[in-house]
């Protein structure tokens, strides 16, 4: 049997092992739950920890997985290799009927051809260690800190046309949604002036009755890139691997190009909601973003205090691929497992204040952006184009804040990430 040991960065942590018996279905707290609230998880989020670190929750199809809450229990489980994020599997928890339509991420979709085909998500060693090892160089914090003076220029610009527009404007049209496609264009080597032959697929990617067609839009955009990338290059990631890793056949064109999606994809949809849901926390809590405008030094405790509340991605699923012992039950070969970020960053060992949204007191190891074999490799850079937006918007817009109510912001939630639909605000 295999024994997985929770532990955190840095003391390790003995578990308990023994087995749990399985739940009923209709004995298990239903799941996912529905946030209130744009920026934080649901309020009912706690309440799935107070059983344990692991419990069994029911699916929107009736079945069972295990829910993993504790953030020890968390960690162990994301650096565990017999945890696999494939999402053939049969007992590979979706947790809402729509993701299976989906073709956004195969964290989202259960079917072998929906998400990004046999790419970085939703792969498992050796593949996605080959993948991995390929793209970490361009990714480390040394080589994206090499950025700064372009994402400085990009933040300014849109922010001064943002400025320059009647009030109220819209935060969200305006600014935190092109800064980070901008960035993300400049960094793979797209032309952002093409976006639009790509914007409305990516997005519509998330939408059902629309993914197929904008998968297939979507990749003949990104293999003509390619190709003509091919013979003509230029400036970015995608030219850097072609030159490395294509031309010498250690990587194929159809990788590339699902490379070049998936990176556009998780560093323009999740940025974008850290940018506006962050700034929309801070604004809609007394005195936040005042403590942020009168001493910037507050910025990197805000960035892990954003990332921690708002939870870009609540939870990751896995399957497990031998049994494991954790948190005092035993997880069984072929059961599906949801690992909840959004639930382990409410933990004592995370944050003093789990209900409380306070920079001036940040999380220590929250769970923002996974952890392990999948640690998100654009951590480096997410967190670099939030310090540069809130530094910037610190020092030029102090009077910022919303043109209406929290509860008057359009937003929807459907189980992926949270997303604003417009954010109206004045200065």
């Amino acid at each position: 049997m295999h024994a997985a040991v929770a532990s955190d960065d840095s003391d390790a942590m003995t578990v308990t092992h023994s087995t749990e018996t399985d739940v009923a279905p209709d004995a298990a707290p239903a799941y996912p739950l529905q946030r209130e609230c744009p920026y934080k998880p649901s309020a009912g989020t706690a309440k799935l920890r107070e059983p344990g670190p692991i419990i069994r929750v029911r699916l929107y199809n009736g079945r069972t997985a295990w829910l993993v809450t504790g953030p020890a229990e968390v960690r162990a489980l994301l650096a565990d290799p017999a945890m696999s994020s494939m999402a053939t599997w049969d007992d590979y928890p979706v947790i809402d009927e729509s993701h299976l339509h989906m073709r956004a991420s195969k964290e989202m979709a259960q079917e072998v051809e929906g998400g990004f085909p046999e790419v970085l998500f939703g792969v498992d060693p050796p593949v996605h260690t080959r993948q991995r090892k390929m793209l970490l160089p361009s990714f480390t914090n040394r080589k994206v800190q090499t950025l700064r003076p372009i994402i400085q220029r990009i933040v300014d610009e849109r922010l001064d046309a943002m400025l320059a527009k009647p009030q109220p404007a819209d935060f969200l049209a305006d600014f935190a949604a092109p800064v980070p496609m901008m960035v993300v264009c400049l960094f793979l080597g797209v032309p952002y002036a093409e976006r639009d032959f790509f914007e409305g697929p990516m997005h519509d990617l998330v939408v059902p009755e629309k993914a197929e067609a904008a998968w297939e839009e979507f990749t003949v955009y990104l293999e003509r890139l390619v190709d003509k990338k091919m013979t003509e290059p230029g400036e970015g990631l995608i030219d850097d691997l072609i030159a490395s890793h294509v031309r010498s056949g250690e990587l194929s064109r159809d990788e590339l190009v699902a490379f070049a999606m998936a990176i556009l994809m998780a560093g323009t949809v999740t940025t974008t909601s850290a940018i506006a849901l962050g700034t929309l926390a801070l604004l809609d809590h007394e005195g936040q973003y005042e403590a942020l405008v009168a001493d910037p030094s507050l910025v990197p405790g805000a960035i892990e205090e954003i990332l921690r509340t708002v939870n870009l991605v609540e939870q990751l699923s896995r399957v497990a691929t031998a049994d494991v012992e954790i948190g005092g039950v035993t997880i069984k070969a072929g059961d599906g497992i949801l690992l909840s970020c959004a639930a382990a960053n409410l933990d004592p060992s995370v944050t003093s204040h789990p209900d409380e949204f306070d920079i001036t007191r940040p999380p220590t190891g929250a769970l923002a952006f996974s952890y392990g074999l999948h640690h998100c490799m654009g951590h480096n850079l997410a967190r670099l184009e939030l310090e540069v937006v809130l530094r910037t918007l610190a020092d030029r817009v102090p009077k910022l804040r919303p043109a209406v109510p929290t509860a008057e912001i359009p937003w929807y939630f459907d189980f992926t990430v949270s997303r604003l639909t417009s954010f109206p605000v004045t200065w």
